[in-house]
């Protein structure tokens, strides 16, 4: 699919895990310009799109958030965003995850019921995680707002779907993290550099972090760094147009290592400068930095 033109519109369906940060991310879809129509039931996103197409500017975005109280049912949805993914339109899914202790001391402190109704919210997250695995698995961009405030949401969502970022050449997140406090979700390619020296065995570097210039070039001195960071350049070069023929306007990437301290860091700050050499737009964020 051809990379669509910047006066037409785009159609995000706004889907995922009931306490992730829908209700927030509708708002900030909204002050972005969007159109949103919220807790629709799939089988109107057809009739609700041609209807924006009639009633609306033409050229204005609809978001359209749909959860999981109708029983979302996959196949429906599935044949609705292929209906609508006619010439000249951008459709996008978005879903929205978090961990699940996260969602449940969202709940515990908002003192809401979860809408699935099951005796704890617990079990009522794990159906709805079940019931939503492959509508996860077909998403377009999944993210994951379990370290996230409501301003780096908005400040994630503004990068991924402004109008003006929707329309350029697509947009390339790189993070580092560290394994010992989880894998990041919303990630489409995910490497691990632990077969790298680890730079807190070393008195001198160990309060340090990979953005320092000495950790920095301790680890992209170590045996087999500067492959690597060759092999997934070479890599992203080869992806990147062909996944911008399919219509992907957000490619993430995770670096991850022990504690997300050193080795990561530095292997993402390396892959940044390489990425800005060659044109593309990346982004760059630490996750366990600080931790």
């Amino acid at each position: 699919m051809d990379r669509v033109a910047t006066d037409h519109p785009h159609v995000l369906v706004v889907t995922g895990m009931s306490g992730a940060g829908r209700s927030s991310a509708a708002k900030i879809l909204e002050d972005l310009g969007y159109t949103v129509i919220d807790n629709l039931p799939p089988r109107l996103l057809v009739p609700a799109a041609q209807a924006h197409d009639i009633l609306a500017d033409r050229h204005k975005h609809l978001a359209v958030v749909i959860d999981s109280r109708g029983g979302l049912p996959i196949e429906e949805l599935r044949n609705a965003v292929e209906e609508l993914g006619r010439p000249g339109v951008m459709t996008r899914v978005v879903f929205l995850d978090a961990d699940d202790d996260v969602i449940v001391t969202r709940y515990e402190e908002n003192k809401r019921p979860h809408p699935l109704g099951h005796p704890t919210i617990s079990e009522s997250i794990s159906a709805e995680r079940e019931l939503l695995t492959d509508l996860r698995e077909e998403a377009d961009v999944i993210v994951d707002t379990s370290s996230l405030n409501v301003h780096e949401l908005r400040d994630s969502l503004t990068a991924q779907f402004s109008e003006e970022d929707m329309t350029r050449p697509m947009q390339v997140s790189l993070r580092s993290f560290g394994f010992k406090h989880g894998t990041p979700r919303d990630t489409d390619l995910l490497f691990d550099v632990r077969f790298l020296p680890n730079p807190h065995w070393v008195p001198e570097l160990r309060p340090l972090r990979g953005t320092d210039e000495r950790v920095a070039e301790y680890v992209m001195d170590a045996d087999g760094a500067k492959e690597f960071v060759d092999r997934i350049d070479e890599l992203l070069d080869f992806l990147i147009p062909r996944f911008e023929v399919e219509g992907k306007s957000y490619l993430a990437v995770a670096i991850g290592c022990t504690g997300g301290h050193h080795r990561s860091v530095a292997i993402v700050e390396e892959l940044g400068r390489r990425l800005a050499q060659h044109g593309v737009k990346a982004t760059v964020r630490h996750r366990d930095i600080d931790r």
